[in-house]
Protein backbone atom coordinates (compact mmCIF):
# COMPACT_ATOMS: atom_id res chain seq x y z
CA UNK A 1 0.00 0.00 0.00
CA UNK A 2 1.37 3.20 -0.79
CA UNK A 3 1.76 5.88 2.19
CA UNK A 4 1.22 9.69 0.75
CA UNK A 5 3.37 11.99 2.98
CA UNK A 6 2.05 14.42 5.32
CA UNK A 7 2.33 17.96 4.02
CA UNK A 8 3.91 20.56 6.42
CA UNK A 9 5.27 24.15 6.08
CA UNK A 10 8.27 24.32 8.39
CA UNK A 11 8.73 27.80 10.59
CA UNK A 12 12.27 27.43 11.03
CA UNK A 13 12.95 31.19 12.02
CA UNK A 14 15.81 30.82 14.58
CA UNK A 15 16.14 27.45 14.45
CA UNK A 16 18.85 25.43 14.00
CA UNK A 17 19.12 23.36 10.98
CA UNK A 18 22.10 21.28 9.73
CA UNK A 19 23.43 20.66 6.37
CA UNK A 20 26.08 18.31 5.66
CA UNK A 21 27.87 18.56 2.44
CA UNK A 22 28.99 22.03 0.30
CA UNK A 23 28.86 20.87 -3.50
CA UNK A 24 25.83 21.97 -6.27
CA UNK A 25 22.89 20.48 -4.07
CA UNK A 26 24.00 22.20 -0.83
CA UNK A 27 24.36 25.32 -2.79
CA UNK A 28 21.12 24.94 -4.37
CA UNK A 29 19.23 24.38 -0.70
CA UNK A 30 20.53 26.93 1.64
CA UNK A 31 19.34 29.85 0.01
CA UNK A 32 15.64 28.24 0.72
CA UNK A 33 16.62 27.92 4.26
CA UNK A 34 18.59 30.85 5.09
CA UNK A 35 15.61 32.97 3.81
CA UNK A 36 12.87 30.94 6.36
CA UNK A 37 15.31 32.38 8.65
CA UNK A 38 17.32 29.21 10.16
CA UNK A 39 20.24 28.92 12.39
CA UNK A 40 22.21 27.13 9.23
CA UNK A 41 25.26 24.81 10.37
CA UNK A 42 26.80 23.91 6.89
CA UNK A 43 29.12 20.56 7.78
CA UNK A 44 31.53 19.44 5.25
CA UNK A 45 35.72 19.61 4.51
CA UNK A 46 34.96 21.69 1.12
CA UNK A 47 32.33 23.98 0.24
CA UNK A 48 31.27 25.78 -2.98
CA UNK A 49 32.05 29.55 -3.38
CA UNK A 50 28.99 30.68 -3.39
CA UNK A 51 28.57 28.58 -0.08
CA UNK A 52 31.38 30.65 1.27
CA UNK A 53 30.23 33.53 0.73
CA UNK A 54 27.53 33.16 2.80
CA UNK A 55 29.76 32.00 5.71
CA UNK A 56 31.67 35.14 4.76
CA UNK A 57 29.27 37.36 5.47
CA UNK A 58 28.13 35.60 8.74
CA UNK A 59 25.08 34.01 7.57
CA UNK A 60 25.64 30.92 8.03
CA UNK A 61 28.28 28.36 10.28
CA UNK A 62 30.83 26.32 8.93
CA UNK A 63 32.37 23.50 10.19
CA UNK A 64 35.68 22.84 8.00
CA UNK A 65 35.52 18.83 8.74
CA UNK A 66 33.44 15.94 7.92
CA UNK A 67 29.89 15.17 9.95
CA UNK A 68 29.90 13.54 13.66
CA UNK A 69 26.43 12.79 15.47
CA UNK A 70 26.81 15.42 17.51
CA UNK A 71 26.54 18.24 15.24
CA UNK A 72 22.93 17.14 15.03
CA UNK A 73 22.37 17.71 19.03
CA UNK A 74 19.42 20.28 19.34
CA UNK A 75 18.79 20.90 15.32
CA UNK A 76 15.35 20.86 14.08
CA UNK A 77 16.28 19.44 10.64
CA UNK A 78 19.07 18.13 8.53
CA UNK A 79 20.10 18.16 4.81
CA UNK A 80 21.81 15.66 3.41
CA UNK A 81 23.55 16.97 0.40
CA UNK A 82 26.22 14.75 -0.94
CA UNK A 83 26.26 11.35 -2.69
CA UNK A 84 28.31 9.20 -0.35
CA UNK A 85 25.74 6.62 0.19
CA UNK A 86 27.72 5.50 3.29
CA UNK A 87 28.38 8.53 4.78
CA UNK A 88 24.93 9.48 4.03
CA UNK A 89 23.36 6.45 5.88
CA UNK A 90 25.34 7.78 9.04
CA UNK A 91 23.51 10.88 9.06
CA UNK A 92 20.39 9.31 9.06
CA UNK A 93 21.02 6.77 11.75
CA UNK A 94 22.14 9.88 14.36
CA UNK A 95 19.07 11.93 12.61
CA UNK A 96 16.68 8.67 13.83
CA UNK A 97 18.32 8.25 17.11
CA UNK A 98 17.67 12.06 17.89
CA UNK A 99 14.12 11.45 16.34
CA UNK A 100 15.52 14.68 13.30
CA UNK A 101 13.37 14.69 10.14
CA UNK A 102 16.53 13.98 7.57
CA UNK A 103 15.98 15.26 3.82
CA UNK A 104 18.23 12.76 2.09
CA UNK A 105 19.08 14.09 -1.35
CA UNK A 106 20.86 10.41 -2.47
CA UNK A 107 18.11 8.75 -1.58
CA UNK A 108 14.48 9.41 -1.53
CA UNK A 109 13.79 6.64 -0.36
CA UNK A 110 16.33 6.22 3.23
CA UNK A 111 14.68 9.89 3.86
CA UNK A 112 12.18 10.82 6.34
CA UNK A 113 11.48 13.93 4.71
CA UNK A 114 11.10 15.04 0.64
CA UNK A 115 11.88 18.73 -0.38
CA UNK A 116 8.90 19.84 -2.61
CA UNK A 117 9.25 21.56 -5.76
CA UNK A 118 8.77 24.87 -5.00
CA UNK A 119 7.01 28.19 -6.44
CA UNK A 120 7.20 31.14 -4.58
CA UNK A 121 4.71 34.48 -5.19
CA UNK A 122 5.33 37.15 -2.82
CA UNK A 123 3.95 35.70 0.78
CA UNK A 124 2.55 32.57 -1.06
CA UNK A 125 4.74 29.72 -1.36
CA UNK A 126 3.87 26.74 -3.16
CA UNK A 127 5.07 22.91 -2.77
CA UNK A 128 4.54 20.26 -4.84
CA UNK A 129 5.35 16.46 -3.95
CA UNK A 130 5.11 14.12 -7.08
CA UNK A 131 4.96 10.36 -5.10
CA UNK A 132 8.74 10.38 -5.19
CA UNK A 133 9.05 11.19 -9.05
CA UNK A 134 10.84 14.86 -8.71
CA UNK A 135 9.77 15.27 -12.64
CA UNK A 136 6.16 14.86 -11.84
CA UNK A 137 6.54 17.43 -9.22
CA UNK A 138 8.60 19.75 -11.43
CA UNK A 139 5.99 19.50 -14.37
CA UNK A 140 3.01 19.94 -11.96
CA UNK A 141 4.86 23.03 -10.33
CA UNK A 142 5.99 24.95 -13.45
CA UNK A 143 2.07 24.52 -14.47
CA UNK A 144 0.96 26.11 -10.93
CA UNK A 145 3.59 28.98 -11.73
CA UNK A 146 2.13 29.61 -15.33
CA UNK A 147 -1.55 30.02 -13.74
CA UNK A 148 -0.39 31.85 -10.98
CA UNK A 149 1.60 34.62 -12.97
CA UNK A 150 -1.51 34.75 -15.53
CA UNK A 151 -3.96 35.17 -12.65
CA UNK A 152 -1.55 38.27 -11.54
CA UNK A 153 -1.86 39.64 -15.45
CA UNK A 154 2.02 39.13 -15.86
CA UNK A 155 1.67 36.16 -17.94
CA UNK A 156 -0.08 38.24 -21.03
CA UNK A 157 0.94 36.05 -24.00
CA UNK A 158 3.45 33.66 -25.07
CA UNK A 159 6.63 35.21 -25.35
CA UNK A 160 8.18 35.69 -28.62
CA UNK A 161 11.09 34.13 -29.63
CA UNK A 162 13.44 36.29 -31.01
CA UNK A 163 16.14 34.83 -33.24
CA UNK A 164 19.56 33.69 -31.69
CA UNK A 165 22.08 36.31 -31.66
CA UNK A 166 24.76 33.87 -33.29
CA UNK A 167 23.38 31.64 -34.78
CA UNK A 168 25.77 29.27 -36.62
CA UNK A 169 24.02 26.11 -35.64
CA UNK A 170 25.32 23.25 -34.03
CA UNK A 171 25.31 19.57 -34.84
CA UNK A 172 23.44 18.18 -31.62
CA UNK A 173 20.94 21.20 -30.93
CA UNK A 174 22.56 22.91 -27.87
CA UNK A 175 23.01 26.83 -27.19
CA UNK A 176 23.89 29.24 -24.84
CA UNK A 177 21.25 32.19 -23.08
CA UNK A 178 23.09 34.42 -21.39
CA UNK A 179 20.81 35.51 -18.66
CA UNK A 180 20.57 39.01 -15.95
CA UNK A 181 19.57 37.66 -13.02
CA UNK A 182 18.92 40.99 -11.90
CA UNK A 183 20.27 42.71 -8.48
CA UNK A 184 18.85 40.08 -5.54
CA UNK A 185 15.49 39.93 -5.22
CA UNK A 186 14.78 37.06 -7.24
CA UNK A 187 11.41 38.63 -8.34
CA UNK A 188 13.19 40.64 -10.62
CA UNK A 189 14.37 38.41 -12.69
CA UNK A 190 12.54 38.86 -16.37
CA UNK A 191 9.88 36.46 -17.00
CA UNK A 192 12.21 34.82 -20.56
CA UNK A 193 14.72 34.98 -18.18
CA UNK A 194 12.92 32.93 -16.01
CA UNK A 195 11.22 30.55 -18.67
CA UNK A 196 14.62 29.83 -19.93
CA UNK A 197 15.87 28.69 -16.53
CA UNK A 198 13.37 26.72 -16.06
CA UNK A 199 13.84 24.99 -19.69
CA UNK A 200 17.39 24.38 -18.98
CA UNK A 201 20.23 21.64 -18.59
CA UNK A 202 23.05 22.94 -17.26
CA UNK A 203 22.68 26.35 -15.42
CA UNK A 204 26.38 28.10 -14.91
CA UNK A 205 25.75 30.41 -11.88
CA UNK A 206 27.22 33.52 -10.78
CA UNK A 207 28.01 34.28 -6.72
CA UNK A 208 25.84 37.27 -6.91
CA UNK A 209 22.63 35.47 -8.37
CA UNK A 210 19.55 35.14 -6.24
CA UNK A 211 19.71 31.56 -4.64
CA UNK A 212 16.43 31.06 -4.75
CA UNK A 213 16.25 30.87 -8.22
CA UNK A 214 18.69 27.65 -7.92
CA UNK A 215 16.28 26.05 -5.60
CA UNK A 216 13.49 26.06 -8.25
CA UNK A 217 15.70 24.58 -10.68
CA UNK A 218 14.38 21.22 -12.54
CA UNK A 219 15.65 18.02 -11.03
CA UNK A 220 19.25 16.58 -12.97
CA UNK A 221 20.06 19.91 -13.64
CA UNK A 222 23.77 20.45 -13.62
CA UNK A 223 24.34 23.30 -11.59
CA UNK A 224 27.93 24.96 -12.36
CA UNK A 225 29.10 27.05 -9.51
CA UNK A 226 31.27 30.02 -11.40
CA UNK A 227 31.18 32.50 -8.16
CA UNK A 228 33.90 34.76 -8.53
CA UNK A 229 34.09 36.13 -5.07
CA UNK A 230 35.97 39.52 -5.16
CA UNK A 231 39.70 39.38 -3.84
CA UNK A 232 39.24 35.66 -3.62
CA UNK A 233 38.91 32.38 -5.07
CA UNK A 234 37.64 32.05 -8.52
CA UNK A 235 37.20 30.37 -11.62
CA UNK A 236 39.32 31.60 -14.63
CA UNK A 237 37.20 32.83 -17.36
CA UNK A 238 38.11 31.04 -19.85
CA UNK A 239 37.08 28.04 -17.91
CA UNK A 240 33.88 29.11 -17.63
CA UNK A 241 33.92 29.70 -21.35
CA UNK A 242 34.72 26.31 -21.87
CA UNK A 243 31.67 25.15 -20.05
CA UNK A 244 29.43 26.80 -21.66
CA UNK A 245 31.02 25.64 -25.33
CA UNK A 246 31.42 22.10 -24.58
CA UNK A 247 28.38 21.70 -22.46
CA UNK A 248 26.54 23.09 -25.51
CA UNK A 249 28.20 21.62 -28.11
CA UNK A 250 27.27 18.29 -26.31
CA UNK A 251 23.55 19.22 -27.30
CA UNK A 252 22.72 21.04 -23.87
CA UNK A 253 20.71 24.00 -23.32
CA UNK A 254 23.10 26.51 -21.04
CA UNK A 255 22.06 28.96 -18.78
CA UNK A 256 24.87 31.52 -18.19
CA UNK A 257 22.70 32.94 -15.31
CA UNK A 258 25.04 36.45 -14.20
CA UNK A 259 23.58 38.88 -11.03
CA UNK A 260 22.56 42.10 -12.80
CA UNK A 261 22.61 42.60 -15.97
CA UNK A 262 24.93 40.00 -18.74
CA UNK A 263 27.01 43.32 -20.32
CA UNK A 264 27.21 45.42 -17.48
CA UNK A 265 30.52 44.59 -16.00
CA UNK A 266 29.69 41.01 -16.54
CA UNK A 267 31.63 39.97 -19.12
CA UNK A 268 29.11 38.87 -21.34
CA UNK A 269 30.54 39.57 -24.25
CA UNK A 270 33.37 37.69 -23.75
CA UNK A 271 31.33 34.93 -23.19
CA UNK A 272 29.15 35.48 -26.27
CA UNK A 273 32.25 35.96 -28.43
CA UNK A 274 33.76 32.27 -27.18
CA UNK A 275 30.53 30.95 -28.10
CA UNK A 276 30.17 32.39 -31.39
CA UNK A 277 34.07 31.12 -32.47
CA UNK A 278 32.91 27.46 -31.79
CA UNK A 279 29.65 27.67 -33.32
CA UNK A 280 27.43 27.97 -30.32
CA UNK A 281 23.84 29.90 -31.01
CA UNK A 282 23.50 32.44 -28.19
CA UNK A 283 20.69 34.47 -27.02
CA UNK A 284 21.35 37.27 -24.66
CA UNK A 285 18.45 38.23 -21.87
CA UNK A 286 18.88 41.59 -20.00
CA UNK A 287 18.71 41.95 -16.66
CA UNK A 288 17.58 44.52 -14.31
CA UNK A 289 21.01 46.05 -13.47
CA UNK A 290 22.21 46.88 -9.76
CA UNK A 291 23.27 50.20 -10.78
CA UNK A 292 20.46 51.42 -10.53
CA UNK A 293 18.10 49.07 -8.81
CA UNK A 294 20.30 49.46 -5.45
CA UNK A 295 20.10 53.34 -5.79
CA UNK A 296 16.01 52.90 -6.84
CA UNK A 297 15.81 50.13 -3.65
CA UNK A 298 18.04 52.87 -1.10
CA UNK A 299 15.32 55.97 -2.19
CA UNK A 300 17.50 57.44 -4.77
CA UNK A 301 16.50 58.34 -8.06
CA UNK A 302 19.80 58.31 -10.55
CA UNK A 303 17.89 61.26 -12.10
CA UNK A 304 15.43 64.13 -11.18
CA UNK A 305 13.77 66.85 -12.90
CA UNK A 306 15.93 69.68 -11.87
CA UNK A 307 18.50 68.20 -10.39
CA UNK A 308 20.34 65.60 -12.62
CA UNK A 309 20.22 65.26 -16.05
CA UNK A 310 22.53 62.40 -16.84
CA UNK A 311 24.24 59.57 -14.91
CA UNK A 312 27.30 57.60 -14.98
CA UNK A 313 28.33 54.73 -13.93
CA UNK A 314 31.61 53.11 -13.58
CA UNK A 315 33.44 50.18 -12.31
CA UNK A 316 35.80 51.03 -9.14
CA UNK A 317 37.65 47.37 -9.31
CA UNK A 318 40.57 48.96 -10.33
CA UNK A 319 42.06 51.49 -7.92
CA UNK A 320 42.63 55.54 -10.07
CA UNK A 321 46.06 55.95 -9.74
CA UNK A 322 46.79 52.47 -11.34
CA UNK A 323 48.13 52.35 -14.94
CA UNK A 324 45.33 49.46 -15.66
CA UNK A 325 42.64 51.83 -14.77
CA UNK A 326 40.56 53.01 -18.04
CA UNK A 327 38.16 55.69 -16.38
CA UNK A 328 38.78 59.48 -16.05
CA UNK A 329 38.21 60.68 -12.62
CA UNK A 330 39.40 64.07 -13.17
CA UNK A 331 36.77 64.10 -15.77
CA UNK A 332 34.63 62.43 -13.77
CA UNK A 333 34.65 64.90 -10.72
CA UNK A 334 34.22 68.15 -13.05
CA UNK A 335 30.14 66.29 -14.12
CA UNK A 336 27.20 67.52 -12.33
CA UNK A 337 25.17 64.25 -12.59
CA UNK A 338 24.91 61.40 -11.20
CA UNK A 339 27.98 59.17 -10.43
CA UNK A 340 27.12 55.27 -9.57
CA UNK A 341 30.41 53.14 -8.63
CA UNK A 342 30.39 49.33 -8.96
CA UNK A 343 32.78 47.34 -7.08
CA UNK A 344 33.87 50.30 -5.32
CA UNK A 345 33.96 49.45 -1.89
CA UNK A 346 37.85 48.22 -2.13
CA UNK A 347 39.37 51.47 -3.52
CA UNK A 348 36.78 53.43 -2.37
CA UNK A 349 39.49 55.48 -0.17
CA UNK A 350 41.26 56.17 -3.46
CA UNK A 351 38.14 57.38 -5.20
CA UNK A 352 36.50 59.63 -2.85
CA UNK A 353 40.39 61.88 -2.89
CA UNK A 354 41.08 61.25 -6.56
CA UNK A 355 37.32 63.04 -6.83
CA UNK A 356 37.91 65.57 -4.57
CA UNK A 357 41.53 66.45 -6.05
CA UNK A 358 39.61 67.11 -9.28
CA UNK A 359 36.94 69.44 -7.58
CA UNK A 360 34.35 67.36 -6.59
CA UNK A 361 32.67 69.14 -3.72
CA UNK A 362 33.33 67.26 -0.43
CA UNK A 363 29.87 68.14 0.74
CA UNK A 364 28.11 66.60 -1.95
CA UNK A 365 25.72 63.93 -0.52
CA UNK A 366 26.46 60.14 -0.92
CA UNK A 367 24.95 56.57 -0.39
CA UNK A 368 26.19 53.13 -0.38
CA UNK A 369 23.89 50.10 -0.50
CA UNK A 370 24.93 46.79 0.25
CA UNK A 371 22.97 44.06 -0.90
CA UNK A 372 20.28 45.91 -2.64
CA UNK A 373 16.85 44.15 -2.70
CA UNK A 374 17.32 41.57 -0.46
CA UNK A 375 17.06 41.10 3.25
CA UNK A 376 20.23 41.80 4.02
CA UNK A 377 20.03 45.45 2.46
CA UNK A 378 21.96 47.90 4.43
CA UNK A 379 22.68 51.81 3.29
CA UNK A 380 25.02 54.03 4.84
CA UNK A 381 24.09 57.94 3.88
CA UNK A 382 27.18 60.85 4.40
CA UNK A 383 28.79 62.92 1.80
CA UNK A 384 32.19 62.44 -0.59
CA UNK A 385 34.31 63.62 2.27
CA UNK A 386 33.18 61.19 4.71
CA UNK A 387 31.63 58.24 3.13
CA UNK A 388 34.79 56.35 3.14
CA UNK A 389 34.84 56.51 7.08
CA UNK A 390 31.84 55.89 7.52
CA UNK A 391 31.60 52.98 5.22
CA UNK A 392 34.53 51.60 7.46
CA UNK A 393 32.64 52.18 10.56
CA UNK A 394 29.47 50.40 8.89
CA UNK A 395 31.49 47.38 8.63
CA UNK A 396 30.00 47.16 4.94
CA UNK A 397 31.22 44.90 2.57
CA UNK A 398 30.75 43.65 -0.88
CA UNK A 399 28.80 43.37 -3.44
CA UNK A 400 28.20 47.58 -2.89
CA UNK A 401 26.86 50.24 -4.72
CA UNK A 402 27.99 53.35 -4.18
CA UNK A 403 26.17 56.54 -5.51
CA UNK A 404 27.05 60.52 -5.65
CA UNK A 405 25.35 63.59 -6.36
CA UNK A 406 22.33 65.40 -5.15
CA UNK A 407 19.86 62.98 -6.34
CA UNK A 408 20.64 61.12 -3.20
CA UNK A 409 18.67 63.40 -1.13
CA UNK A 410 16.48 64.57 -3.57
CA UNK A 411 13.67 62.28 -2.13
CA UNK A 412 14.25 63.40 2.08
CA UNK A 413 10.98 63.85 3.30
Amino acid sequence: MTVNPYPLGLRLAGLPVVVVGGGAVATRRVPALLDAGADVLLVTPEISPALRAHADAGRLRWAARRFVPEDLDGAWLVQVAIDDPIAAASVSVAAAERRIFCVRADDREAATAWTPAVTRHGPVTVGVLGGGDPHRAMTVRDAIRTLLQARKGTLLTPPVEEGPLVNTGTARGGEVALVGAGPGDAELITLKGWRLLTEADVVVADRLVPGLLLDELRSGVELVDASKIPYGPSRTQEEINRILVDRALAGSVVVRLKGGDPYVFGRGGEELLACAEAGVPVTVVPGVTSSIAAPAAAGVPVTHRGVAHEFTVVSGHVAPDSPDSLVRWEALAGLRGTLVILMGLKNLPAITATLLAHGRPADTPAAVVQEATTGAQRIVRSTLGEVAAAVADAGLRPPAVVVLGDVVTVLDL
